[in-house]
C-alpha cells in the first residue's frame, strides 16, 4: 500500500505535489498538523518534511525550511561532485585511449600496418609476391641453414626472375656450408650478375628486405607464420644488421681463408670456437647449417689433430691453439714433439 501511495507522489522535496504543498505550508504556519491530515500525503513523511511530535504522536511537526534547504543543497552538491568525478574519470580514460590512437598513428606508416602477422604459407607467399611486384631497386636476403635444397630454390625462382627483369639488384647471405650445394651454384649462374652472394660461418634467421621499406622474418620455428614489418625504424635496424654481416662475409667466388693450423679446416675452426663457448653438438650443428652427425665427425677429427683424448682436454687444446677466438695460440705438447 505504501508503494501505491509513493507512486501517486513521484517527486522530491524540491517539488511537492499540490496536496503535499498545502499540508506542509499549513504545518509551517501553525507549527504542527494532525497526523490524520497527512494520511493523504505520505510523501511528506517519506521525505522527512514532517515527523511525529515527540510530545504527542497524533501530531506531526514540520522540518524547518532552512534545514530542508540545507539538506537539498547538500544532496545537489553531492550529485554534482559525483558527476564531476565521473566526468573526470571518463575524460582521463578516453584521453589514455586517444593517446594509444596517436601512438598507433605514429607507429603505422601511411601504407598500412607497421607489423602484420602472416599466418599460413599461402598468406606468406601472397605477401611476398606483392612485395616483389612493388620492388624497384634492391632485395637483401639472409638464408640460414646448410646446402640449399632444389625445392627451396625453385620456390622463389619466379620472384627472382621477375626482379631481374626489372633490373633489381639482389644480395644474398648464406652459411659457408651452402657453397657445397650444386643447386645454389646453378641458381647463381642463371641469375648472372643480378645476384651477389657471400657466406659466413653462421648467420641470423631468415630475413628478406625489399627496397629497405618492408621486411619479412619468421614468426615461429617451423616458418608457417611470418611477420611483415613496415615500421621505418625496425626496417632500418634490420638493414644495419644485414650490412654489418655483409662486410664480414666472404664472396662466394673467393676461397675460405686458411686456418694457419695444419690439419684443421675452416669448418673445424668454427666448430672449435663454438665448443669453446660451451655449446652442445646439436646447437653447433644448427648454427653452422650442418647435421649433428657431420658435426660430431668434425669434432672427432679435431680431437685427433689436437691430440685430445677427452672432451675436457679438447677444450684445453682448443684454447692452447688459439681456436677459441682469442687469437693467442701457444704450442701444444703435440707441436713440441714435432
Amino acid at each position: 500500500m505504501a508503494g501505491r501511495r509513493a507512486e501517486q507522489h513521484p517527486h522530491g522535496a524540491d517539488r511537492l505535489c499540490e496536496a503535499g504543498d498545502r499540508v506542509y505550508a499549513r504545518a509551517v504556519r501553525r507549527g504542527r498538523v494532525p497526523r490524520i491530515e497527512a494520511e493523504a500525503v505520505p510523501c511528506l513523511l517519506e521525505l522527512a518534511l514532517l515527523h511525529p511530535d515527540p510530545d504527542d504522536m497524533d501530531w506531526l511537526v514540520p522540518t524547518s525550511p532552512q534545514e530542508v534547504m540545507t539538506r537539498l543543497l547538500r544532496g545537489v552538491h553531492d550529485e554534482v561532485s559525483e558527476s564531476q568525478r565521473r566526468v573526470g574519470s571518463a575524460v582521463a580514460a578516453f584521453e589514455w585511449y586517444a593517446g594509444l590512437g596517436r601512438l598507433q598513428a605514429l607507429a603505422a606508416p601511411a601504407g598500412g600496418s607497421a607489423v602484420r602477422v602472416l599466418d599460413g604459407l599461402s598468406r606468406i607467399q601472397a605477401a611476398m609476391d606483392e612485395a616483389t611486384e612493388a620492388c624497384t631497386t634492391e632485395v637483401l636476403t639472409v638464408q640460414p641453414g646448410g646446402i640449399r635444397r632444389e625445392a627451396e630454390l625453385t620456390e622463389g625462382l619466379h620472384r627472382a626472375l621477375a626482379l631481374r627483369g626489372r633490373g633489381v639488384r639482389m644480395r644474398d647471405l648464406y652459411t659457408h656450408v651452402a657453397r657445397h650445394g650444386q643447386g645454389l651454384l646453378n641458381y647463381l649462374e642463371l641469375m648472372g650478375d643480378t645476384v651477389e652472394a657471400r657466406t659466413l660461418d653462421e648467420v641470423i634467421d631468415r630475413l628478406i628486405l625489399f627496397d629497405r621499406t618492408v621486411a619479412f622474418i619468421p614468426a615461429n620455428a617451423d616458418r608457417t607464420m611470418a611477420l611483415e614489418l613496415r615500421h621505418p625504424a625496425l626496417v632500418e635496424y634490420l638493414v644495419t644488421v644485414f650490412e654489418r654481416l655483409w662486410r664480414l662475409a666472404i664472396p662466394l667466388t673467393a676461397p675460405l681463408p686458411d686456418t694457419g693450423i695444419e690439419g684443421i679446416s675452416h669448418r673445424e675452426q668454427s666448430i672449435a670456437a663454438l665448443l669453446a663457448e660451451g655449446h652442445q653438438d646439436a646447437v653447433i650443428a644448427e648454427r653452422l647449417g650442418i647435421s649433428v652427425r657431420t658435426c660430431r665427425a668434425h669434432i672427432a677429427r679435431l680431437s685427433e689433430t689436437l691430440g685430445a683424448v677427452s672432451r675436457t682436454q679438447l677444450g684445453v687444446r682448443i684454447a692452447q691453439a688459439g681456436l677459441d677466438g682469442s687469437g693467442r695460440g701457444v704450442p701444444t705438447a703435440r707441436d713440441a714433439s714435432r
